[in-house]
């Protein structure tokens, strides 16, 4: 086994949420931290505030996933006149790294909308809001024998996901020639002399908007001097991306059911129904935390309701007019299941690359607001 470093962590969360994914107006991706300090531990938490940071400390680690950012808003300096200096400092004094995922969070699979969906039953469930699409192309490159999984490991960013399956790519086996010519300095073979090497041929789609990064990738892990690969253009297409789910439930309920049903998964202290209370509800949206503004998406698709949290006086107003139950289960309910939901892929990850890190899913944020 392995011990990672951070920029390792930011490899794998860039896996499960790339980057790219990200609304323009965010920030994710490691927000502070040295890349390449080893990581033993590390503690995934919702809000990169005092009480998460603290325990990250108290726990040992030194590195701390969230999924809100820890730096949104461009910083003109860090002092301890403030929150976010004071915490940035106390962070740096530990040695603890921050790495945040948000909106590209809630719209990869297995992020934070598609746990939502899951947790509250909803079946079938596609992307309310598309916000993109991945387009693919095809990576053929060639290795010594010994040496495919280096390569493997190395481009594995850059491999979409094909359905439910990861890192897909295929190998087969031949024979590569080369004759290396005065100044070169060959990995296998003599200058001036004939060389045949027993090779394998890997073939993957890579991220078409991602192939610099990934040959540069390639590059870094080949041990040939000049290697030898080739780029197709493909016309497969990955499925669509976005913000938001929306799917169907098993049988309908009543609007005043299924928000019991929600506020007991959920574990809400509270949600607040805008809507008929009797009205049959079969179609669900949702989205995690603030997601009112894809009220017009989910009329538009039919839903019955929309789960979501941040509710405005007239936002619930705008939900009546057309025709839309809203259902209020309150911004941290509808997103602290991504603890443990990226605590469980994160392992995953870890696990199949050889790393051993202890990753701890902290338990201690509590939903602000009291409910009387």
């Amino acid at each position: 086994m392995i011990t990672p470093r951070i920029s390792d962590l930011v490899g794998i969360t860039g896996k499960i949420a790339p980057i790219h994914f990200a609304e323009s107006w965010d920030n994710v991706g490691l927000q502070l931290g040295d890349p390449v300090a080893p990581v033993s531990r590390l503690m995934v938490a919702l809000d990169p505030g005092r009480p998460a940071v603290e325990a990250a400390i108290e726990a040992r680690c030194q590195l701390l996933v969230t999924h809100h950012p820890f730096i949104f808003s461009p910083l003109k300096k860090i002092t301890a006149a403030d929150e976010t200096g004071r915490l940035t400092i106390l962070a740096l004094k530990h040695d603890l790294a921050i790495i945040s995922m948000h909106t590209n969070l809630d719209i990869a699979q297995g992020g934070v909308n598609d746990l939502l969906a899951g947790r509250l039953g909803i079946q079938g469930a596609q992307p309310l809001k598309i916000t993109g699409g991945e387009e693919y192309a095809k990576m053929v490159l060639f290795a010594p024998r010994g040496f495919e999984e280096k390569l493997l490991a190395a481009l594995s960013p850059f491999i979409p996901l094909i359905g439910n399956y990861r890192d897909c790519s295929y190998q087969s086996e031949g024979t590569g020639r080369f004759t290396p010519l005065a100044g070169a300095k060959p990995f296998v073979g003599e200058v001036g002399a004939g060389h045949a090497e027993p090779e394998s041929r890997l073939e993957l789609l890579i991220m078409k908007d991602r192939i610099g990064a990934a040959v540069t990738a390639m590059k870094g892990a080949h041990p040939y001097e000049e290697p030898a690969y080739d780029l197709y253009p493909v016309l497969n297409q990955g499925a669509p991306r976005g913000l938001g789910r929306i799917g169907t439930l098993a049988a309908p309920v009543t609007a005043a059911c299924f928000a019991k049903e929600v506020r007991e998964r959920l574990g809400a202290a509270g949600v607040r129904l805008v809507g008929d209370p009797e009205r049959q509800v079969k179609k669900v949206a949702v989205c995690g935390g603030a997601g009112v503004s894809l009220l017009h998406d989910a009329a538009r698709k039919g839903a019955d309701i929309l789960v979501t949290g941040d509710v405005k006086y007239h936002e619930a107003r705008e939900a009546e007019a057309l025709g839309v139950a809203l259902l209020d289960a309150g911004h941290f309910a509808t997103e602290r299941l991504m603890v443990q939901g990226l605590g469980a892929q994160l392992r995953e990850f870890l696990a199949a690359r050889r790393f051993e890190a202890e990753i701890v899913e902290y338990q201690g944020e509590q939903e602000p607001f009291t409910f009387w």
